[in-house]
């Protein structure tokens, strides 16, 4: 008989009930304490990985996440970084057209000249005014709004004239709310619009919120 058939012919002989009789342990066969022991062993096994190594393993793919992230970050820090010289040549180029904005922003002092530069502009387009003027100032958070109204007689021609030319003026003008009618007279169209031009908060307007903005 082989080692390993005594060994198999040992447990098949062992009485398993006596399993729960620990008291008999030291009469147990060799091969079953082995078997017993094998099997406590692999149960340890997997209740540390249950318990234990899993935990690791997703703390692992935490940190491997993390690394993913702080990779990306810094790939595109780096890129940021070689092309910072560009980066700051193209601030100032915003900085040059930030400030030839502001020049095109009227001051309260410049505003009646604009409506001038209107009338001249309606009157060049071969339009009548029946009425042009301002409307309280509308003060937003970083500028303040200037709104003009404007009626004017004319046709569809001459109104697209005015249009481009106001369009085409130095300072900042927008046209809002306009609406075209038939005159009275019936051979000409009455147009209304709403002009906008803009200019800054001074510091002491933005010191007092909400607070009216000055007649031009």
């Amino acid at each position: 008989m082989t080692p390993i058939s005594g060994l198999i012919k040992e447990l098949q002989n062992f009485d398993w009930n006596n399993l729960s009789d620990l008291d008999s342990i030291g009469v147990w066969p060799g091969v079953v304490k082995f078997v017993i022991t094998l099997v406590v062993f692999v149960l340890c096994l997997g209740l540390g990985f249950w318990f234990d190594i899993r935990n690791l393993q997703s703390a692992l793919e935490r940190w491997a996440a993390e690394e993913t992230t702080l990779r990306v970050e810094y790939e595109q820090k780096a890129v940021m970084a070689a092309n910072l010289e560009a980066y700051k040549a193209q601030t100032i180029e915003m900085e040059e057209a930030f400030s030839e904005l502001l020049r095109q922003l009227p001051s309260q002092t410049e505003v009646p000249d604009l409506v001038d530069e209107i009338t001249e502009t309606g009157l060049g387009a071969s339009l009548a005014f029946s009425r042009i003027e301002l409307d309280p100032e509308v003060a937003l958070e970083f500028y303040i709004e200037q709104p003009i109204q404007v009626e004017v007689l004319g046709n569809y021609h001459d109104f697209g004239t005015f249009v481009s030319g106001v369009a085409s003026l130095a300072r900042i003008v927008t046209l809002h709310d306009f609406s075209i009618v038939a005159a009275a007279s019936r051979t000409l169209l009455t147009m209304t619009i709403t002009a906008k031009t803009y200019r800054y908060r001074s510091e002491e307007e933005e010191e007092v919120p909400n607070a009216p903005a000055p007649a031009p």
